[in-house]
Order: structure tokens, then C-alpha cells, then sequence
């Protein structure tokens, strides 16, 4: 059993090409990886500071909840309970998408976040109209 870790990261009895990735991830880490740095990249792709990043996190966490929470009783107000899987699925997501938009720009308005929800809904919007995202607007 001791063996077995050894084994995977100097690559013997790993598929082969793999045992040099996992040798030299293991052995010689890359400089500034952890939590922080984590961190440091979405506060930079995203443009906002430490707390606009927990406020854009919180808001994300709060949309997802809410949307599990909903699912049930919304799906079941629309469908009856003997309904294909695969219906339910579909309204599922035809239903509750547009329902984690409105939300996730509420709570983002609520934390301060209005902003940045309302690029990354305009951007969701381009892709669904087949607009290029880049595109102005």
C-alpha cells in the first residue's frame, strides 16, 4: 500500500507519457499555487477586489440554492408527476435557466454586484442569440 503513491508519481505502472507530467507536478511544485494565488486570478480575470470577489461568490452560491430549492415545486406546478424524465429535464432547463439569471443578477444587485452580473448576463444573452460575445451592446 506504501508503495502505490511512489509508484503513481514516478510513473511506474502508470499509463505511458503520464509518469513525466506526474513526476514533475509532484516533485517540484509551480511557485505561488494555493488558495491565494486561486484568489488572485479570478480577482484579476474578473476585475474586482477581494470583496467584490466574495460578494460575486456569495451571489453565485445564493442563485444555485435558490435554483435547487425552486426546481421541485416549480417543474411539479408545470408537469404532472408521471411525466417522462426527459421532459422534465427539458422544462427543467428551459424553465430555470432563465429563472439562475434573474436570480443570480438579483443577489448580485443586493451584494453591490450589479455590474459584473449585468456584463456576464448581456454575454449569456449574446451566446444564446448567436451574436458574437465580444460584440458590443
Amino acid at each position: 500500500r506504501g508503495a502505490a503513491p511512489a509508484a503513481r508519481r514516478s510513473g511506474r505502472g502508470a499509463r505511458p507519457g503520464a509518469g513525466a507530467q506526474l513526476s514533475s507536478a509532484a516533485d517540484d511544485p509551480p511557485s505561488g499555487c494555493g488558495p491565494v494565488s486561486v484568489f488572485e486570478r479570478m480577482k484579476a480575470r474578473w476585475g474586482v477586489g477581494f470583496w467584490g470577489l466574495i460578494a460575486v461568490l456569495t451571489a453565485f452560491s445564493l442563485a444555485g440554492l435558490t435554483t435547487l430549492r425552486l426546481k421541485g415545486p416549480v417543474v411539479a406546478y408545470i408537469l404532472p408527476e408521471t411525466a417522462p424524465g426527459w421532459v422534465q429535464w427539458t422544462v427543467y432547463l428551459v424553465v430555470m435557466l432563465p429563472i439562475y439569471q434573474v436570480l443570480l443578477l438579483g443577489y448580485g444587485t443586493l451584494l453591490g454586484q450589479f455590474g459584473f452580473f449585468w456584463g456576464k448576463l448581456k454575454a449569456v444573452g449574446r451566446l444564446v442569440s448567436g451574436r458574437p460575445v465580444g460584440a458590443s451592446g
